[in-house]
């Protein structure tokens, strides 16, 4: 049978053979190929691999600096990530390189131009797949879903009503920070969403009180960047009254509410709730003045940082194929993006956004978020602001790459209860490359790519007396340390931060037992 003769025969018909297969043509290849398997009995794919053999089968070469740029552009997404808020893939590659020149503007970042060309070509799947590890430990959010009342005073507008509306048609609706009781008293947000270009700002009121609403709905109006034109609210007596359906008729003001039970009439301004005030003030309660200036120092940040920087989904149409739902959405793109496209706006106006954001620094604000919201914690539990509230901008950026480590760090979100897990920062046993990392380094410096295997064999044969294969381990996590350790010089190149990257390179050891 074919696939009965001996070992030496099959190797005299692939010498006889073999110089022929290269040279032949595709179609001759085929019929070879055809003709030794049914000699052989060799499966298909073996017989290929064994008459290419002799071709330069070497391993391709990895290219210089491979791994280290891969560890850059993994750092610069993390910074970038973090300083717009951990937000998706999709919404972080639309953001990128508004976020990217605002952050090397202010001097945050100096990425180097084969980064940055890596950077700026990963697509959203590849975001979401280098943030994957770092996503997985920094935890996730939670959201509640808002109750409202019922009225039936002011026309109706359905969700299917809208029509692509021009900028100045808003939602709004009051957030309650009143914890897990409705009884006394406590703080409301007031927030209003604009349906054309996502824009969102917010006011805190002390009070659950129509001519509150009436003032914040004024004071609003003199930072929304284009006219109020319309305004849609719930069926919440604090709006369907004759006092904000007076100031929208003196000020020609179109005033619709949605309809009762329906929370799709005000999608908009109900996904604002949750992403916006939610995701950095939270659920706990807050009352009286001092809690009210907090948030309005949170506010005053936050509009910008997120009007600015944000990129957010749009809904461009949805349709129903029996139990199915699809919807399909528009490209991120943040709300002062949206009114600077639209041709309904001023020139006026999309110039005061361009100079205003240019002069905006997205780490300084999300900064001043998070002593906000240090400062609410402290209101809510009642105890001395911490040490980490005070920290200077410099410190925060330079928490930046690592704040994933820690999870969710935001100041509004409590621990459950968990005690924190110091990192293991103290050494079990004696450093087993005391004297040799110098040569280590070296070696390093010359061939970056070096695998750990390689330099351990180089140790051994140097000295055979002190290293083993049990030393494996230990070498490759702390090559791993030095390959991070370049890549953040290539993230930051040569700015304020080369000092300690040198420092680093010199002082790298392993965390915890080696």
């Amino acid at each position: 049978m074919a696939g009965d003769i001996s070992l030496a025969t099959r190797t005299e018909i692939l010498g006889a053979i073999r110089s022929r297969y290269r040279e032949a043509s595709k179609k001759d290849k085929s019929k070879m190929l055809d003709e030794f398997v049914a000699m052989t009995g060799c499966h298909r794919k073996h017989a290929v691999r064994l008459l290419r053999q002799g071709e330069d089968s070497s391993p391709r070469a990895v290219p210089r600096g491979r791994r280290i740029y891969d560890e850059a552009v993994r750092e610069a997404l993390t910074v970038v990530w973090e300083a717009s808020d951990r937000i998706c893939g999709k919404r972080l590659k639309a953001a990128l390189p508004s976020m990217v020149e605002s952050l090397e503007r202010h001097g945050h970042l100096n990425l180097d131009p084969d980064v940055r060309k890596r950077l700026f070509a990963a697509s959203a799947a590849t975001i979401d797949r280098l943030l994957k590890p770092i996503r997985e430990q920094a935890g996730s959010r939670r959201k509640r879903k808002q109750k409202r009342k019922i009225g039936s005073r002011i026309p109706v507008r359905t969700f299917s009503d809208w029509n692509e509306p021009e900028p100045g048609y808003l939602e709004i609706d009051l957030v309650a920070h009143c914890g897990e009781s409705v009884a006394g008293s406590f703080i409301s947000s007031l927030v209003v969403t604009d349906v054309c270009s996502g824009w969102t700002e917010a006011i805190p009121l002390l009070a659950r009180e129509q001519s509150l609403v009436v003032e914040g709905l004024e004071a609003i109006s003199r930072l929304f960047p284009v006219p109020i034109r319309g305004i849609d609210s719930d069926n919440d007596s604090v709006f369907i009254n004759e006092t904000l359906l007076g100031y929208c008729v003196e000020r020609d003001i179109e005033f619709t509410r949605s309809r009762a039970y329906r929370k799709n009439d005000q999608a908009w301004i109900e996904q604002k709730n949750g992403s916006v005030i939610r995701r950095f003030v939270g659920h706990n309660r807050y009352s009286g003045p001092i809690a009210g200036q907090t948030l309005a120092h949170l506010y005053g940040a936050m509009r910008l940082y997120v009007n600015h920087f944000q990129p957010s989904f749009k809904l461009l149409d949805k349709s129903r194929d029996g139990g199915t739902v699809r919807k399909r959405y528009e490209k991120p793109v943040t709300p002062c993006d949206r009114l600077l496209r639209r041709d309904d706006v001023s020139e006026e106006t999309k110039q005061r956004l361009r100079s205003s954001r240019i002069e905006l620094d997205p780490v300084s604000l999300l900064h001043t978020i998070r002593e906000a919201q240090s400062a609410l914690a402290s209101i809510k539990d009642s105890t001395p602001v911490s040490a980490s509230t005070s920290e200077s901008l410099e410190q925060f950026l330079g928490r930046l790459p690592d704040l994933w480590k820690q999870g969710e760090v935001r100041a509004t979100h409590e621990a459950d209860g968990k005690k924190a897990r110091k990192p293991h920062t103290w050494r079990t046993h004696p450093d087993p490359f005391e004297g040799v990392w110098c040569e280590i380094l070296s070696w390093l410096q010359h061939k970056p790519d070096a695998a750990a295997t390689e330099l351990l064999d180089r140790l051994i044969r140097r000295h055979p007396e002190r290293f083993s294969k049990s030393h494996l381990r230990t070498l490759q996590r702390r090559v791993q340390q030095w390959r991070r350790v370049m890549a953040r010089e290539l993230v930051y190149a040569s700015g304020e931060r080369s000092e300690e990257i040198e420092a680093d390179q010199r002082n790298i050891r392993p965390v915890g037992v080696n």
